[in-house]
């Protein structure tokens, strides 16, 4: 006969623990399932190993990180925003501290010490966590659930909480079970596509400046007569194309774009501080003052050292030719480089290098004020499983906290 909870809970990420905590303090008996032999994998790894928690900003800047999804996620972060789960951690001995862009982390620079005290919170509130307990199916049998465990006898609940993240670092068990056993349960999924990822260029030149990052530089993706412009930041180049804090924070929306077959160039503004007639006067300025030197070395003075061969190339320009010689159109296309280097996206890398999974359950079917399900009375979602994602900086594991928090307090 199968054992009976008030709530069960599939995945012990963020979400899920934090739906758990949630459902135990109001007196309600829980059972948490964890397909590895621990909690919180994926959770190791955030932030490089640094697990960047939560972000400082107000709720309005949270809403818009997440773009189109931000309204649904408005009641969740009502319900445990960042100042909640900032006195939650400090309140059970872990302090934190604020870096550039808000970025909230723990005070040691170890994700080992959130994922230590989730499991003393859990082990403090009598909270049942089986390990390598994979659901296979899901069912309702009248008031209740039946949950089928592979090779193990199943498990009954009057609530479900499904909490087993997206696709993105498979290895951590995020293989998107949760979306096939709600698909069966007659959910929609819409796209899976990998954010917070790699990207991939046309161009192979790339490989040449492999490892060479660019800082205070502007991006912009151009695909038909629409562009999204990033802040000023850093970017980096690989051996098959970009990566770096701004072409990740913009990868998702890229990612789904190319699942569209949108064709996506993109440009990057190596002076963004300087205006168009203002980097020219420069430019005339180095040019006439330094006449006789080769155009391949007055660079010096605008570009990184690797980058330049690349870009006197791009500009068909003899790098022997003095500076003087140089005309008005070479300039001309000497400056537009400057301000739009342009590339071609073909692609990006897997979901096994995404940090995220862009896609998911479609929130019309979740009701955003409960994270139940609007097609299955007494399921309920949280966490990445959700459509939706946001740029790096803490906000999606804030999305965790917090629709698990809101999920495990409803009934």
């Amino acid at each position: 006969m199968a054992k009976e909870y008030d709530v069960v809970i599939v995945g012990s990420g963020p979400a899920g623990i934090m739906a758990a905590i949630r459902a135990s303090e109001l007196g309600r008996s829980v059972v948490l399932l964890e397909r590895n032999d621990c909690i919180g994998k994926k959770l190791l790894i955030t932030g490089k190993g640094r697990c960047n928690i939560t972000n400082a900003a107000g709720l309005d800047a949270f809403i818009e990180k997440f773009g189109k999804q931000g309204l649904f996620l408005r009641s969740a972060f009502s319900a445990f925003f960042n100042k909640d789960l900032i006195d939650f951690c400090e309140s059970k001995g872990l302090h934190l501290k604020k870096e550039r862009q808000e970025r909230i982390f723990p005070i040691t620079d170890m994700a080992d010490s959130v994922v230590t005290l989730l499991r003393n919170v859990l082990g403090k509130n009598n909270i049942k966590v089986l390990y390598n307990m994979r659901v296979s199916h899901i069912r309702k049998k009248g008031d209740f659930f039946q949950l089928d465990i592979v090779g193990k006898d199943s498990i009954s609940a009057k609530q479900v909480i499904l909490a087993t993240g997206g696709t993105s670092y498979g290895i951590t068990g995020s293989t998107g079970d949760g979306f096939n056993i709600a698909k069966k349960l007659g959910h929609s999924i819409q796209p899976l596509t990998p954010a917070l990822v790699p990207l991939k260029t046309q161009e192979t030149w790339v490989k040449h400046l492999q490892g060479l990052s660019l800082k205070n530089v502007r991006i912009s993706f151009v695909y038909g007569k629409k562009k999204i412009i990033s802040d000023i930041g850093e970017l980096l180049f690989t051996h098959f194309g970009v990566s770096g804090p701004l072409i990740l924070d913009l990868s998702g929306r890229i990612t789904a774009l190319i699942r569209e077959r949108h064709k996506i160039k993109l440009f990057i503004d190596l002076k963004p501080g300087l205006e168009h007639d203002k980097l020219c006067a420069r430019l005339l300025r180095e040019f006439s003052s330094k006449g006789k030197m080769y155009f391949k070395n007055i660079m010096k003075n605008f570009l990184p050292q690797r980058l330049i061969p690349v870009f006197v190339n791009l500009a068909g320009i003899d790098p022997l030719k003095v500076v003087s010689q140089i005309k008005k159109h070479e300039r001309d296309t000497i400056i537009n480089l400057l301000k739009a280097l342009p590339l071609n996206i073909i692609g990006s890398l897997g979901m096994e290098h995404a940090m995220v999974t862009n896609g998911g359950i479609t929130t019309k079917e979740i009701n955003p004020r409960t994270m139940e399900s609007k097609c299955v009375p007494g399921l309920y979602f949280a966490g990445e499983i959700i459509d939706g994602c946001a740029p790096s900086g803490g906000y999606n594991l804030q999305q965790a906290f917090s629709t698990g928090y809101l999920a495990g307090g409803t009934e």
